[in-house]
C-alpha cells in the first residue's frame, strides 16, 4: 500500500527518461513560433502617414514620430524612433494603426550587452532611405 506512490512516480520518470527529447538545440535549431508572437516591431514607412495614433496609444511613450507637411498639406514621415528597452509588447500601437504600417515580426533575439545598444535608432535610417527613394522618383 505504501509503495504504490513510489512505483507510480518512478514509472512516470522512466517514461520521460526513455521518451522523445523535448529540448531544442537553440542556436542551431530555431523554435517554431506562433503567428501571434510579439517579437520586434516592424515599420512599413511607405504605408505610414505620420498620424501619431501609435505614439498616443503607447502606454510608456516608447514611440516618437517626427513629421512635416508637404506642399499638399499632407504629413510626411521624417523620423520614427522606437526605444525597445521600455516596450511592454502590449500591441496597442499595432492595433491602433489605421494604415497597418506597424506589425510584429518573429525576431525574438533582442538581448544586448549594453543599454545603449537597445535598437533605439533602427527606424531613423529606414525612414531616411524611404525619403531618398521617393525624392529620386
Amino acid at each position: 500500500m505504501y509503495g504504490q506512490g513510489l512505483v507510480k512516480g518512478l514509472s512516470i520518470t522512466l517514461k520521460h527518461f526513455f521518451g522523445r527529447a523535448v529540448t531544442e538545440q537553440y542556436p542551431e535549431q530555431k523554435p517554431v513560433l506562433s503567428p501571434r508572437f510579439h517579437g520586434m516591431l516592424a515599420l512599413d514607412a511607405v504605408r505610414c502617414n505620420a498620424c501619431g495614433t501609435c505614439a498616443n496609444w503607447c502606454p510608456n511613450g516608447v514611440i516618437q514620430i517626427e513629421s512635416v507637411r508637404d506642399a499638399n498639406k499632407k504629413r510626411v514621415l521624417t523620423g520614427y524612433a522606437l526605444d525597445m528597452q521600455y516596450c511592454l509588447f502590449c500591441g496597442l500601437c499595432v492595433e491602433s494603426c489605421p494604415q497597418n504600417a506597424l506589425s510584429w515580426t518573429q525576431d525574438f533575439e533582442l538581448a544586448c550587452y549594453h543599454r545603449e545598444d537597445t535598437l533605439h535608432k533602427l527606424y531613423q535610417a529606414e525612414v531616411s532611405q524611404v525619403e531618398a527613394a521617393s525624392g529620386s522618383e
